[in-house]
């Protein structure tokens, strides 16, 4: 479970959560999930080959697999390699799906659909989510990602100074809370050709002792323009940085569970038979 966490707007969330899902379908079954509202994401207009998207997952009775993965969209690597995002594809003046707040039904969603590697596209402001909640004495969104099984968050800011000063900020709250950032991987986004600023570099210098791995991930005109769509034209060195935190993603989970990794557990589905209170089933 990759939750791709973010310090502000702009931060790279979106393009990081693509590259990270286009490099793990080299391994198996990837998926994107698209938390954000529909009319605040990206994701409807990216994706190549469209699915049925959320709306066709009832929240209210059983699904099957096969249900899901109509569900989802799908996205092809340059290598032929297919991974798929589960957004929400009805019309812009449709009224807004009611997504659910709780990273345990998504994590519940995906395992229905049985991918092997999931990354959340998360819409929240990490430091504002963790400072709100711990002043209302509850579990934030952060948190609650955090803390789902074999998860490794992945911290995304923009490579400037604004962008690393917020990302600064996110990574004191993550220790104040105790969240696991020794295991995270920070993405920095750069928003432009040429050695990043120094105030990035010396950045990048002092996450290193915080995070298990930084890495770089380079300006592409066309991510710039078009975002993830067309995902076959981005750049190969893009493509490569994608590979690199796929990577250190994979080394942060091995060394904090073993490898091979155990099986994760799996959410009980709901089954056909069962009676099933609206009330009682997950969102």
């Amino acid at each position: 479970m990759i939750p791709v966490l973010g310090s502000a707007g702009g931060s790279g969330r979106s393009t990081t959560a693509g590259l990270l899902a286009a490099a793990f379908s080299s391994f198996g079954p990837s998926v994107v999930l698209d938390t954000a509202p529909r009319l605040a994401s990206p994701w409807p207009h990216w994706c190549a080959e469209p699915g049925a998207g959320l709306l066709s997952v009832p929240p209210d009775r059983p699904v099957t697999r096969q249900q899901i993965q109509q569900a989802a969209s799908r996205c092809r690597t340059p290598e032929g390699h297919i991974w798929q995002v589960l957004t929400d594809h009805q019309s812009w003046g449709s009224a807004p799906l009611a997504l659910p707040t709780d990273p345990a039904a998504w994590h519940q969603l995906a395992a229905g659909g049985g991918w092997q590697s999931v990354v959340a596209d998360t819409p929240h402001a990490m430091a504002q989510d963790i400072i709100a909640a711990r002043c209302a004495g509850r579990s934030g969104q952060t948190s609650s990602w955090c803390s789902l099984p074999f998860a490794i968050p992945v911290l995304s800011a923009a490579a400037t100074g604004p962008g690393v000063q917020a990302l600064q900020v996110a990574v004191k709250a993550a220790v104040a809370e105790g969240l696991p950032l020794g295991r995270s991987v920070v993405a920095l986004t750069s928003t432009g050709e040429g050695r990043p600023p120094a105030p990035v570099r010396a950045a990048a210098t002092m996450l290193q002792s915080h995070a298990f791995a930084v890495v770089s991930v380079p300006y592409d005109p066309h991510i710039c323009t078009h975002g993830m769509s067309d995902s076959h034209r981005v750049r190969p060195k893009t493509l490569a940085a994608g590979h690199d935190l796929a990577r250190a993603v994979l080394a942060s989970a091995h060394a904090a569970w073993g490898d091979p990794l155990p099986a994760a557990p799996v959410p009980a589905p709901l089954s056909f038979d069962a009676h099933v209170a609206p009330e009682k089933v997950p969102a």
